[in-house]
């Protein structure tokens, strides 16, 4: 419930602080005193699009700020789900500042304005003849019939169940058509496959080919080579290995001399152990090396085959070439098993449905139950609201369909007058009716469900006398269990309230300013009297006030 407002330069307000209670709240005031700027301050904590026209002083911002109690209303998911701190007493603040810019905060944390109205939803809601068409609309239809109906818990398993549904089916279309695309690839990717495995690739053997192609493509000049090294080392006048032996010889004769000549003569010996090691690996490496046309024929194929593999698959390494092997060595194993996967998902699409199919029977079936309820109940309430003859036609068919809500379709016809034809709301209700229609469903729904603050904007529009006192006794009852303010201009309501303001206009240092008061027992009696009569009070308008108020 509201339970504090406060608006600071906004329109004709300077300065305006009030607080609420419980109950029925009645307002009322003489037309242009501004009970619309009122309602444009709320708006605009309930999310409404900010003007920098509503700034009464166009120098200083604009601070709307609202205080709620929410402990009845269990919106601490809601506020999760909003990223926000949720406390008992929420402070909305709205502020526009002189440049244009508008913020939001809700408990002093910053909100966007989309926040705000999925928020302000659940705290006000504000009703006035626009706003009557939302009746028209199939949603608010089924939102009146499922709170009679009781299935909020059946009907969020409902829509859990068909997210699941909708996700198994997507997924299910998915591999319907990776199959589709799959079948056209797989020759091809099996062709490939099948190239791949037979070149029995190895990682790394790329560099161990290319050597060893070089080696067999030139073993005469290889051979040649390294038989003038073995001869250059190891000649038995002029090779590299008697010479070093010498000078071995020479120096371990003055090496005891030194530590120098021994360092020297150290080094000489390390080298000559050095190149004998040399001598003897080219030693082997000639007894190995052999002409081999059979091998290199091979190791020349297998070179020629990595490249075309190479330029085919535009990669520059076996490793590379092993990965694209395993990938479609995956997309063929995943095709052969497409069918399986695709048979599961059908599976699970298939169980789901019926869990689907189940609770919307359910659904289907106590909404069929509440409607006989509400029809009575609206006109019934619609009888003593003037409306005698007005008849409801609801009807819930159950498709084949599965909408957000269930998979019924609902028809929701009115006829107002006696014998005449059933059409739907729109057409089929005036503009009086429709307000009258709506406080009747406000009023069902107050008993089964818990309402936010409901604001009713000269909902009696076109009423007078008995059927006025008729509506006021609606809209007490409702305030019974949930907070009602209602602008009117009739005494009948204005009579019915716990609480009564009235909004008025003054003149403040040669300034327009609208302020809102509290009144008293006495000043409602005048304010009472007044709207029966006129600025002039008589004594029969006062008394007939004084008894209203009895």
């Amino acid at each position: 419930m509201l339970t504090a407002l406060t608006i600071k330069n906004y329109a004709l307000i300077d300065h305006l602080q009030v607080t609420f209670n419980n109950g029925l709240t009645i307002i009322t005031g003489e037309t242009g005193a501004g009970k619309s700027i009122l309602l444009g301050g709320l708006s605009l904590i309930l999310g409404k699009r900010a003007d920098l026209s509503a700034l009464k002083n166009s120098d200083t911002k604009c601070v709307i700020e609202a205080v709620f109690n929410v402990s009845k209303y269990n919106l601490q998911n809601l506020f999760k789900e909003l990223d926000l701190d949720f406390d008992n007493q929420t402070i909305i603040r709205r502020e526009i500042l002189p440049s244009g810019k508008s913020r939001a905060f809700v408990n002093d944390s910053p909100v966007t304005l989309s926040k705000l109205q999925t928020l302000g939803t659940e705290l006000i809601d504000i009703h006035s003849q626009h706003e009557t068409m939302q009746l028209t609309d199939d949603a608010y239809q089924f939102e009146v019939i499922d709170a009679l109906a009781n299935i909020k818990t059946e009907l969020q398993d409902y829509k859990a169940t068909l997210n699941s549904y909708k996700k198994l089916e997507k997924e299910l279309e998915q591999l319907r058509v990776q199959k589709a695309e799959a079948i056209k690839e797989q020759d091809y990717n099996t062709y490939l496959l099948n190239e791949l495995q037979e070149a029995k690739l190895v990682d790394g053997e790329l560099q161990e080919l290319e050597e060893t192609f070089e080696t067999l493509n030139n073993v005469e000049f290889i051979k040649e080579e390294l038989a003038t090294v073995n001869h250059l080392l190891s000649a038995e006048e002029i090779g590299i290995m008697a010479a070093l032996l010498t000078a071995k010889n020479s120096l371990q004769k003055v090496a005891k001399f030194s530590t120098k000549y021994d360092e020297v003569f150290n080094r000489l010996t390390s080298s000559l152990i050095e190149v004998s090691d040399i001598f003897s690996e080219i030693e082997g490496l000639q007894e190995n090396l052999d002409s081999n046309p059979e091998q290199l024929e091979i190791v020349s194929n297998k070179l020629a085959l990595l490249n075309t593999l190479f330029k085919k698959h535009l990669v520059s390494d076996v490793s590379e070439l092993i990965q694209i092997k395993n990938d479609l060595a995956k997309k063929v194993s995943d095709t052969e098993r497409l069918d399986d996967w695709i048979a599961e998902k059908e599976k699970a699409c298939h169980n789901t449905q019926q869990v689907l199919y189940n609770l919307a029977e359910a659904i289907h079936k106590k909404r069929l139950k509440a409607i006989p309820g509400l029809k009575q109940e609206l006109e019934e309430l619609l009888g003593l609201l003037g409306m005698p003859n007005a008849k409801f036609n609801i009807t819930l068919t159950s498709t084949k369909n599965y909408y957000y809500n269930g998979t019924d379709n609902l028809s929701f016809l009115f006829s107002a007058n006696k014998g005449g034809a059933f059409n739907e709301l729109k057409k089929a209700a005036s503009g009086g009716e429709l307000s009258r229609i709506m406080l009747a469903i406000k009023s069902i729904l107050s008993n089964y469900v818990q309402l936010p603050s409901i604001m009713f904007d000269e909902i009696d529009t076109g009423v007078s006398g008995e059927i006025a006192h008729k509506m006021g006794e609606i809209m007490r009852k409702m305030s019974a269990s949930m907070q009602v303010f209602t602008i009117t201009h009739l005494p009948q309501i204005a009579a019915k309230g716990t609480v009564h303001f009235k909004v008025y206009k003054e003149d403040v240092a040669d300034t327009t300013q609208t302020n809102l008061k509290e009144l008293n027992y006495e000043e409602r009696i005048t304010e009472i009297a007044q709207m029966l009569g006129g600025t002039e009070i008589s004594t029969s308008a006062k008394a007939h006030a004084k008894q209203l108020l009895n």
